[in-house]
C-alpha cells in the first residue's frame, strides 16, 4: 500500500497494490482530468515531485521525453513503486484546479435537433484544439458582429477525445441569442465558442450517495456530471430528480433509461408541475422530495436550474438534513456573465 500526497494541500490517499494513481485518486473522491485511460491522450498529465513510479506503456505524443525528464507522468498508467509519491494536484484547499478559458475557439455545428418543445440540442466539433473543461462547466456562444450577444450554455456531456460539445438551448422569451440558435444557426455553420467557465464541478466522485435536482436545461450540467461518474465506475447510488412543467418539456429520457438499465446504482424520476400523466410524479420538488428522500444527511446534492428553483431545492434539502458542505448549486440567469476563478485555482498550461 503506497501513499499519494497531493501538493500544495498536503492531503493524501492510499493506493492499493496494482492500482494506478488515477484509480487511487478517484476512489478517494478526487477528480483528475482524463479521457482515454490508456496513456494515449495526455489529459491526466501531472508533475511528480517526489517518489518513484512505473509509468507503463504510454505514447510519446501524450508524454514526451522532455516531459518525462522534467518529472511529469500520466496518472492513468502510473503505479507507485515507492512508499510515498508526491504529485502536484489542485489547490491549497484540495480543490481541483480549472483549465484557463479560451476565447473564440472555432467550432462547427455537426448536428442540431429539437429535443423538447422549447429546447434544441447542438453538437459542436472543434476545428483546432478542443476546449478543456470539467463536467458541470459552461461555454458562451453568439455572434456579436451580427448583433447576437454571447450567452452562457452548460455543456451536457463529459469530456471526449474528439472535443465534441453538446449544448441544450432553451428558447427564452425575448432572447436574441436563443432565437438565433433555434431559428438561424444551421448544421455545417461555424461558430465561435469561449470557455469553459463556472465552478459547478467535481463530478460525483464522492464517497456518498448522490442526489441531483434539475429543472429545464439545468439538466445539462447534471447529465455531464453523471456521465463522468458512471463512465468511471462510481458505485454509490446516483439519483436524478427532474422537474418539468409538462411532458413536452422533458428531454433526455432515452439516455437516462439506458443509464438505468446499464448501471444498477443509477435511477431517475420526473415530476410534472402543470399536468398529470401516467408514469410521472406530480408537483414541485419541494412537495415530492420529502416522500422520496426523507433524510438526505448522507447525500451529496447537486441542484441546477433557475435561481428560484435552486433556492427552493436548497431550502428543501436543508429541511431534510443536508450538510451545507455537500450542497452544490448552479442558478441560471438570463444574462449570465462568465465566471473565471483567480490564478491560484487555474491550471498553468
Amino acid at each position: 500500500m503506497a501513499r499519494i500526497i497531493m501538493q500544495p494541500s498536503g492531503k493524501s490517499v492510499e493506493c492499493a497494490y496494482g492500482d494506478t494513481v488515477l484509480m487511487a485518486l478517484e476512489k478517494a473522491g478526487y477528480a483528475l482530468p482524463n479521457n482515454c485511460r490508456a496513456g494515449a491522450c495526455g489529459e491526466c498529465k501531472v508533475k511528480v515531485t517526489a517518489g518513484q513510479f512505473d509509468q507503463g506503456m504510454v505514447l510519446d505524443m501524450a508524454l514526451s521525453q522532455d516531459e518525462r525528464r522534467q518529472g511529469y507522468g500520466l496518472m492513468c498508467m502510473a503505479k507507485p513503486i515507492s512508499d510515498e509519491l508526491s504529485i502536484e494536484w489542485g489547490t491549497e484547499d484540495a480543490r481541483p484546479k480549472l483549465f484557463p478559458p479560451r476565447e473564440d475557439a472555432l467550432f462547427v455545428v455537426t448536428d442540431k435537433r429539437s429535443v423538447a418543445e422549447r429546447v434544441v440540442e447542438l453538437r459542436l466539433r472543434p476545428v483546432g484544439q478542443p476546449i478543456r473543461y470539467w463536467p458541470g462547466q459552461y461555454v458562451t456562444i453568439g455572434n456579436p458582429r451580427a448583433g447576437i450577444p454571447a450567452r452562457a450554455y452548460s455543456i451536457s456531456n463529459a469530456p471526449r477525445p474528439d472535443g465534441e460539445l453538446v449544448l441544450q438551448v432553451a428558447r427564452a422569451d425575448d432572447g436574441v441569442t436563443s432565437a438565433w440558435v433555434h431559428d438561424s444557426l444551421a448544421i455545417g455553420e461555424s461558430v465561435k465558442v469561449s470557455g469553459a467557465y463556472g465552478t459547478f464541478i467535481g463530478d460525483p466522485g464522492v464517497d456518498t450517495p448522490v442526489l441531483c435536482l434539475a429543472a429545464g436545461t439545468g439538466l445539462a450540467p447534471i447529465l455531464a456530471l453523471t456521465e463522468a461518474a458512471l463512465r468511471r465506475g462510481f458505485r454509490k447510488p446516483v439519483t436524478i430528480l427532474i422537474s418539468a412543467r409538462s411532458e413536452a418539456d422533458v428531454y433526455g429520457r432515452g439516455l437516462l433509461a439506458w443509464w438505468r438499465t446499464k448501471h444498477r446504482n443509477f435511477d431517475y424520476k420526473i415530476t410534472l408541475t402543470r399536468e398529470e400523466r401516467d408514469g410521472y410524479l406530480g408537483g414541485r420538488v419541494d412537495a415530492v422530495l420529502p416522500g422520496l428522500f426523507p433524510d438526505v444527511s448522507k447525500h451529496t446534492i447537486f441542484a441546477a436550474g433557475s435561481p428560484a428553483f435552486v433556492d427552493s431545492c436548497v431550502a428543501t434539502v436543508n429541511s431534510l438534513g443536508a450538510r451545507p458542505e455537500l450542497i452544490h448549486t448552479e442558478g441560471f440567469f438570463a444574462q449570465q456573465q462568465p465566471v473565471v476563478p483567480d490564478a491560484a485555482h487555474l491550471l498553468t498550461l
